[in-house]
């Protein structure tokens, strides 16, 4: 091997092996995640047929809010290795060090200098690995690990589509987002934008081949989103489990509305949840360096402002060549895409959706990092500057980092100037200081992020001193109490455990009936699915009691006043059967 490839080899193999070690340290803290999806993928490890559909419970009563895509890979693990937090988490983890890697790939393949290219490689996947959005969720079970990597693999596809005018590579970009929106649905299509365009201005051949060529590329992401959802949609509805969130039953619907236009206009189910204070969440331009969103990814948001500018000043002077053009153009509609989206959607939002920004950010700084050194002067500065702000506010570490990272910062421009001047040979050490004082910060809360436990249905990164409780805790103890929380007693799971019904019980909401699943190791009847679907009616509910396949219902806490169905079901079981304590949970025997 080349000496000059071997220290790429190198460095690669010491960055995904850091990763890994992020991802995987002490994993078993957050238990099984979100319950939500865990439960999921029990179920899906004890039936094939809940494995397809991406059903909470193996009876296929009613399936998750999501497509199955993450769940396929969840639930092949449980049924390889048993139901515990390894099993669940290491997928999402290997995800990650998977991502950081085809960045690497992708980015180093953009520059024409195969140094330098390795140079942007690698901070662009220490960008990503060090996002603490990108942290968080590569330790979580929630499906934004695979959407992430599938984004990523496409970007790659999209560099070699670009490189030759190649529609077989162009037709892998529809794959893999083919794929993403079975991961998250319309999330999965946000940066259709930037490679649809990159590819029209760049590709090597004449515009009518590459319409020809994106056109091919749509039919392959049609038919790699599309055959799922014909499936569902053609399969009798009364021998598959009901659409969790669709409200109608209808695949479509759950994909246009709960997971698509609702969550960026608002309306249906999707409701905005931001809070007060003085870092809020509400809509606008600054809430992406707010409060929970800010710290899970803005710590390099100036520098990637400061690595946009220097590439739309390099393409004017004619100074990129086209592939570092494609480049610099997907990466930065991807961000400007998704930062616009994630500012300005006023239906459902969570901090953690800013993951899909991690890797633009770590592409753009890291091509705008080799090919402009002014940049790269620039970008030190601001990512130490806002890494200082964002320290200070969050009440994370020691007073002296900050002036630790101040003083990097000074020390690593200066560095930087005398290499680029007089003394080349102070490069290396003047690189090194120059990564430290722009990663610290977000290094810092990254391992922060690693050592807090998460679990629930909306995790954040990590407990910081101005906004506490965060968005997802208030969220979550506005909607689920009792059962809901997560927390199951001894008594209550044994109990579950010794029935032989077809549902051991029946619970209000898919939260607590997910909690009651892993628990007790049953299938639960989730009244209502995860966001008040209208399943089952009053009639279809007591049918099922007077045919002996409930044992069970238990009071869950969940709100109700969306939920006519689940509050008329709750009234009927109150007016028939007497309640009794197990534990600290309501029950009613309904045997």
């Amino acid at each position: 091997m080349h000496a000059s490839t071997r220290w790429q080899a190198v460095a690669l193999t010491c960055l995904l092996a850091a990763t890994a070690a992020l991802y995987l340290w002490n994993l078993p803290i957050n238990g099984y995640g979100n319950a939500f999806y865990a439960a999921a993928a029990q179920s899906g490890a004890k039936d094939w047929t809940a494995w397809f559909f991406g059903s909470l419970d193996p009876n296929n009563f009613i399936t998750v809010d999501k497509p199955p895509a993450a769940l396929w890979v969840t639930g092949l693990s449980v049924r390889l290795f048993g139901m515990n937090s390894w099993a669940i988490l290491v997928p999402q983890a290997l995800m990650g060090v998977g991502a950081v890697a085809v960045l690497y790939f992708t980015v180093r393949r953009t520059v024409a200098n195969p140094a330098r290219g390795a140079v942007a490689g690698l901070i662009a996947g220490t960008v990503l690995a060090l996002t603490p959005a990108a942290t968080l969720m590569f330790r979580y079970n929630n499906p934004d690990a695979l959407l992430v990597l599938l984004m990523v693999a496409a970007a790659y596809f999209l560099m070699r589509a670009v490189t030759g005018a190649s529609w077989r590579w162009l037709a892998l970009v529809g794959v893999a987002l083919g794929l993403a929106f079975l991961t998250k649905m319309l999330a999965g299509l946000m940066v259709l934008p930037a490679f649809c365009l990159a590819y029209l201005l760049f590709a090597p051949t004449k515009w009518w081949r590459r319409v020809l060529h994106l056109l091919g590329a749509a039919v392959a992401l049609v038919i790699s989103a599309g055959w799922w959802v014909a499936i569902v949609q053609l399969w009798p509805a009364a021998s598959r489990p009901y659409i969790g969130g669709s409200t109608d039953n209808n695949v479509l619907n759950l994909a246009l509305g709960y997971n698509g236009v609702d969550r960026i206009v608002g309306g249906g189910n999707a409701v905005s949840h931001g809070h007060l204070g003085g870092w809020s969440t509400h809509a606008g331009v600054l809430r992406i360096l707010s409060a929970e969103m800010g710290y899970e990814v803005s710590w390099l948001l100036p520098a990637v402002l400061v690595a946009i500018v220097a590439a739309a000043y390099l393409a004017l002077r004619r100074r990129l060549n086209r592939i570092e053009a494609a480049g610099f153009t997907t990466w930065t509609v991807w961000f400007v895409v998704c930062t616009l989206v994630f500012s300005y959607m006023t239906g459902m939002v969570h901090p953690y959706y800013t993951v899909a920004l991690a890797p633009a950010a770590g592409a753009l700084i890291g091509l705008a990092a080799v090919l402009s050194r002014s940049a790269a002067i620039a970008m030190v500065v601001a990512a130490a500057a806002w890494a200082i702000v964002l320290l200070h506010r969050a009440g994370l570490g020691p007073s002296w980092s900050r002036w630790a990272i101040g003083a990097s910062a000074v020390t690593a421009v200066a560095l930087l100037l005398a290499a680029l001047t007089k003394w080349p040979r102070l490069t290396p050490f003047a690189l090194a200081i120059a990564l430290f004082a722009s990663l610290s910060g977000t290094a810092m809360f990254s391992v922060a992020t690693a050592a807090t436990p998460h679990n629930g249905s909306i995790p954040n990164a990590a407990h910081t001193a101005d906004v506490w409780p965060t968005v997802g805790s208030r969220f979550a103890k506005t909607m689920m109490t009792g059962a809901s929380s997560g927390t199951v007693n001894p008594q209550l799971a044994t109990l579950l455990s010794a029935t032989t019904t077809t549902w051991s019980a029946a619970t209000s909401g898919s939260q607590a009936a997910a909690s009651l699943e892993i628990a007790s190791g049953t299938a639960v009847m989730a009244i209502g699915g995860w966001s008040s679907d209208p399943v089952p009616t009053l009639a279809q509910f007591v049918d099922d009691v007077h045919a002996g396949e409930i044992t069970y219902y238990i009071e869950s806490g969940r709100m109700r006043s969306h939920d006519r169905n689940g509050g008329e079901i709750a009234d009927w079981v109150q007016q028939h059967y007497r309640p009794v304590k197990v534990g600290g949970a309501t029950i009613f025997r309904l045997l």
